[in-house]
């Protein structure tokens, strides 16, 4: 039986680098004297470079240093230039945005803020231009754009949490910070700010897909693996021809569970389930503090969640003073 290339693959090709289409005239050169490399060859293709940039390419990567180094530069400076201290508290350290007190104003003094208004320009227009380089590129390449709406998704989270709210809310302080543990800090505090994030409904839709998607890509990529001596990673191939890879592939999952994803759909299923995860997820933080004040009483309202006995939660809304 033959044995075609996979992660078990003993035996690793050597042909003429792939170049790729050639270039127009006025397009940048493609970086990078292409070559191969043995481990790589042991998870992928062996083959490395050349790599095209461009000129939104380019531009992102500078757009993207720019935030990288307003970020760590702030945090290093927030220990008094120790490179020690740096190194050890780096899990912790921060950059916060604008404090309460500024509102949505578009220019903060950049010790109160303004860097990391800086650092989220710089980052924002970084992923876009990224963005805009994958649409093109599948465009030029005559693929389909899945890769780029894809990353687009993500994306919309990102630009909710440190763009959109904050702007409907009044404030960038509703903002994430900048760092590890700080981040994670932000995450609880607002769930818990909010009445729990848990009982938010299009959260609870992100974590199914998010729990879903990696699921289905297990899947996908054990059977993929489990009929790879048979040629199953030519899965275009096996699209439109079903050899025997296809076959046993087909005939496991419905032995085993009574259906079977084709080739082609289970790409679909997986596409899905992960765009969905961060697009309902963006949703369900746009909608908290700006629509839902505590998901915990929408959740008893709306006959979601359980009323558990005892003094119960106050809805902040009917306290006195409270804003009408």
């Amino acid at each position: 039986m033959a044995r075609y290339q996979n992660i078990f693959t003993q035996v690793q090709l050597r042909a003429a680098p792939e170049m790729g289409p050639l270039l127009g005239p006025y397009d940048f050169p493609r970086l990078g004297k292409p070559g191969y490399s043995y481990w790589m060859g042991k998870i992928g293709n062996a083959q490395i470079g050349p790599i095209y940039l461009g000129g939104l390419g380019i531009l992102s990567l500078i757009f993207g240093f720019l935030a990288f180094e307003i970020v760590g530069l702030n945090m290093w400076a927030s220990v008094g230039w120790d490179p020690v201290q740096f190194a050890r508290q780096l899990p912790w350290l921060a950059l916060e945005p604008p404090g309460p007190e500024y509102g949505f104003q578009l220019f903060v003094p950049l010790a109160k803020g303004g860097w990391w208004q800086l650092a989220g320009f710089s980052m924002t227009t970084s992923v876009l231009l990224w963005w805009l380089r994958t649409f093109r590129r599948s465009r030029a390449l005559g693929m389909g754009t899945h890769v780029s709406w894809a990353f687009l998704s993500a994306i919309w989270l990102m630009v909710v949490l440190g763009f959109i709210r904050p702007m409907l809310m009044g404030s960038w302080a509703e903002a994430v910070p900048f760092g590890i543990f700080p981040h994670l800090d932000w995450t609880a505090a607002f769930s818990i700010r909010y009445g729990n994030l848990f009982y938010n409904p299009f959260h609870c839709l992100s974590i199914v897909f998010l729990y879903g998607s990696t699921l289905l890509f297990a899947m996908h990529g054990a059977t993929i693996l489990a009929v790879g001596r048979y040629g199953g990673e030519r899965e275009i191939e096996h699209i439109t021809d079903r050899g025997t890879a296809a076959e046993r592939a087909a005939l496991f999952w419905r032995w085993t569970m009574g259906f079977n994803a084709t080739y082609e759909s289970i790409h679909r299923w997986a596409w899905w389930f992960a765009v969905l995860t961060t697009l309902t997820g963006g949703i369900g933080i746009l909608l908290t503090g700006t629509v839902v004040d505590n998901w915990y009483l929408w959740a008893i309202q709306h006959g979601y969640a359980p009323n558990y006995p005892g003094p119960g939660v106050v809805d902040p809304a009917t306290l006195p003073g409270a804003p009408r």
